[in-house]
């Protein structure tokens, strides 16, 4: 079965593994402020969501003390990563994070074309 029927078990601190090329990353990188008014709660939703969505593969996150964190998501194609930022309740989440959870974020999407990893 492919990666995008069932996707990684992943955690925070867990490799999405498994990915074979071509596939499309999106790297969020982010600073968060100090206010936590649900943010934890919501970001586990959008992950259990994500995995829920056709052409989703796995997702990696890290976050220091800081606040400074990245979260990649991999998806399948580029028309499953324009689905995904559509989702109507990722988009309630979105609009909570420019008001609420993030002084400054940058978003990039990028097609994986190689891969590979030490076991």
């Amino acid at each position: 079965m492919s990666a995008a029927t069932h996707p990684p078990t992943l955690g925070a601190t867990s490799f999405a593994r498994g990915l074979k090329p071509p596939y499309y990353a999106v790297v969020f990188s982010s600073q968060r402020t100090d206010g936590e008014h649900g943010y934890a709660a919501m970001a586990d939703r959008m992950v259990e969501l994500a995995a829920q969505q056709p052409g989703y593969l796995g997702v990696e996150s890290a976050r220091g003390a800081d606040g400074f964190g990245i979260t990649v998501s991999y998806w399948d194609s580029a028309q499953a990563i324009a689905n995904w930022k559509a989702n109507l309740e990722h988009q309630v989440a979105q609009a909570k994070g420019n008001s609420d959870w993030y002084e400054h974020y940058e978003l990039r999407v990028a097609k994986v074309e190689r891969a590979y990893s030490k076991r």
